[in-house]
C-alpha cells in the first residue's frame, strides 16, 4: 500500500479545489481522471508532492494507505460507472465517498449494495461552490458511523469554521447526507427567487438603477438580511460590463437554468405530504423563464397595467425589504419542516440544530438567521415549524402588513412575485384555524363517495347529495 491518505476521482474544479484544501491541511491526495489535461494540471503548485495524479485505476488505488479513502467528485450520472470501475480493485473495509449532487434514493441504493459487498460508503453533501471547496465548505455526510470516523478529523479540518466550530457533522445513515443537501438546495431556490422578485419590483416598479440597488442590498446585508446570497447580489449590481459600460446584470439573458435538486425537493415534498410552496414557486419560475420565445410573443399579445409605481417610493423600498425577509423565513421554515418529516419517514434521526449549525458557514444559504434557527431547535428539538419560535414569530408578525402591501402592489402593477405570494399564502394558511377544505371534502364525497369526517361527532360519513 502507498502513503496517500485520500484518493480523488474527478479532477475538475470542485475535485481539484477540495484536494488542494486537504493538502493545505496536511493530507496527501492521489488524483485520478480520464482527462489527461486534468491529470496534468492536478499537482501543479502543490508542495512536497502532496498532490499527484495517476493515469491507471490500479496504480491510483495502490498509492493509497489502508483502509483506502476514495472521494468521488463526478457528475451524478457517472457515479455508478465510477463505482463499478473502482470496486474490483478495493478490499473489504475500504471507503468510497460520493461528494457530488446525487439523488438521495440513488445513495440509498449504492449504500446498501456496497455494504453487502463489504465496503464502507458515505454520500456527502458539499455546499459552497468552487471557493468553498478550496477555502472551507459546509459538509453533510451520511452513511455508516464507522465510515465517518475514518474522515471526521479531515472533514472538520477542511470545513468552514464559525465561532471555532466546524461546519461539518455526521448527518445520519444511508442517504441522509444527500437528502439534507437536496433540501439545502431547495431552500436556496426559494431564497434566490424572492431576491429576484425584490429586484424586479424595485427595478421596474420603483425605477431603481443598478447603483442604487447595490447600495440598498449592501445596506440590507448589514442588518437582518445578512446572508451570503444578499451579499453577492449587492456585488452583482456593482459590476459593469467592460465593453458597454452597462450594468452586467442587465445584459444577462433572463433564462434561469437548474440542475434538478430544487425539483427533487418539490417532488419529495409532494411524496411526503409536506407543503413547500415557496420552493415550488421558485422551481416553476425557472421553468417559466425558459419559455423565452413564448413570453416575448405573449408580451405582444397581451396588454397589462403600467408597471411604474406612483406612490411613496421610500415606503415601497422599505416594504420590499420587509417582504423579502418574511419570504426568506418561510423558505427556511418549509425546508426544515420537510426534513423533520423525512427524518421520520426514512428513519434518518436528523438533528435540525446540528444542520442549522453546519449551515452557518461555507454553504450557499449561510445567513445570520441560522444562529437563531440553531438556538430555536436547541431549545425545542421537536419544534413543528420554526415560525412558531422567537424571534421569528415576532419578526414575521411585525412584517406582515408590509408583506401584504408589497404583494398587492406587485399584483396591481402586473409584476410577478410568485415566490413572495406563495410564501404569504403559506403563512396565512398555516395560521388559519379553519380552511375551506371542508368544501373540498364535500365535493369529493358528492362525485366519488370518498366520505368525510364531521366536527361535531366521531366517525366517517357519506351523504347521498342528490337525494
Amino acid at each position: 500500500m502507498g502513503d496517500f491518505q485520500f484518493g480523488m476521482v474527478g479532477l475538475g474544479v470542485m475535485g481539484a479545489n477540495l484536494a488542494r484544501n486537504l493538502a493545505a491541511h496536511g493530507y496527501r491526495v492521489a488524483g485520478y481522471d480520464l482527462d489527461a489535461g486534468q491529470r496534468a494540471a492536478f499537482g501543479r503548485g502543490a508542495a512536497d508532492d502532496a498532490l499527484q495524479s495517476f493515469a491507471e485505476v490500479a496504480s491510483f488505488l495502490a498509492a493509497l494507505e489502508a483502509p483506502r479513502r476514495v472521494i468521488l467528485l463526478v457528475p451524478s450520472s457517472a457515479v455508478d460507472s465510477a463505482v463499478a470501475a473502482l470496486t474490483p480493485h478495493l478490499a473489504r473495509g475500504d471507503l468510497l465517498l460520493d461528494l457530488g449532487n446525487s439523488f438521495f434514493l440513488d445513495t440509498e441504493r449504492r449504500s446498501a449494495g456496497l455494504e453487502r459487498a463489504g465496503f464502507l460508503f458515505l454520500g456527502s453533501g458539499v455546499s459552497g461552490g468552487e471557493q468553498g471547496a478550496l477555502h472551507g465548505p459546509s459538509l453533510m455526510p451520511g452513511g455508516q458511523r464507522e465510515a465517518y470516523a475514518l474522515v471526521q478529523e479531515a472533514f472538520e479540518a477542511i470545513a468552514a469554521q464559525v465561532n471555532g466550530e466546524p461546519c461539518a457533522a455526521y448527518i445520519g445513515p444511508r442517504g441522509a447526507g444527500h437528502y439534507v443537501k437536496m433540501v439545502h438546495n431547495g431552500i436556496e431556490y426559494g431564497v434566490m427567487q424572492v431576491i429576484a422578485e425584490a429586484y424586479d419590483l424595485l427595478r421596474r416598479g420603483a425605477g431603481a438603477a443598478a447603483d442604487e440597488l447595490h447600495s440598498l442590498f449592501a445596506a440590507w446585508n448589514r442588518a437582518e438580511l445578512n446572508a451570503y446570497l444578499i451579499e453577492i447580489t449587492a456585488a452583482i449590481f456593482a459590476r459593469h460590463d467592460a465593453e458597454t459600460g452597462q450594468p452586467l446584470v442587465e445584459l444577462i439573458l433572463d433564462e434561469a437554468r437548474q440542475k434538478g435538486t430544487g425539483k427533487w425537493t418539490s417532488q419529495n415534498a409532494l411524496d411526503l405530504g409536506v407543503p413547500t410552496p415557496t420552493i415550488n414557486a421558485a422551481v416553476e419560475a425557472r421553468i417559466l423563464s425558459a419559455l423565452k420565445e413564448e413570453r416575448l410573443a405573449a408580451e405582444r399579445a397581451f396588454s397589462g397595467p403600467d408597471p411604474v409605481y406612483r406612490g411613496d417610493r421610500a415606503a415601497l423600498i422599505e416594504g420590499v425589504r420587509a417582504a423579502l425577509y418574511a419570504s426568506i423565513l418561510t423558505a427556511y421554515a418549509q425546508g426544515l419542516a420537510l426534513m423533520q418529516e423525512a427524518s421520520r419517514e426514512y428513519d434518518y434521526d436528523l438533528n435540525l440544530e446540528t444542520i442549522a449549525r453546519i449551515w452557518r458557514g461555507g454553504c450557499i444559504i449561510r445567513a445570520a438567521l441560522l444562529e437563531d434557527i440553531r438556538r430555536a431547535y436547541t431549545a425545542r428539538p421537536d419544534l413543528p415549524n420554526m415560525l412558531l419560535a422567537e424571534p421569528f414569530r415576532t419578526q414575521i408578525v411585525e412584517r406582515q402588513a408590509a408583506w401584504r402591501q408589497v404583494v398587492a402592489t406587485a399584483t396591481g402593477l402586473g409584476i410577478p412575485v410568485p415566490g413572495m405570494a406563495a410564501a404569504l399564502a403559506y403563512f396565512d394558511a398555516y395560521r388559519s384555524g379553519r380552511l375551506p377544505a371542508n368544501l373540498t371534502q364535500a365535493q369529493r364525497d358528492y362525485f366519488g363517495a370518498h366520505t368525510y369526517r364531521r366536527i361535531d361527532r366521531a366517525g366517517t360519513f357519506h351523504t347521498e347529495w342528490e337525494a
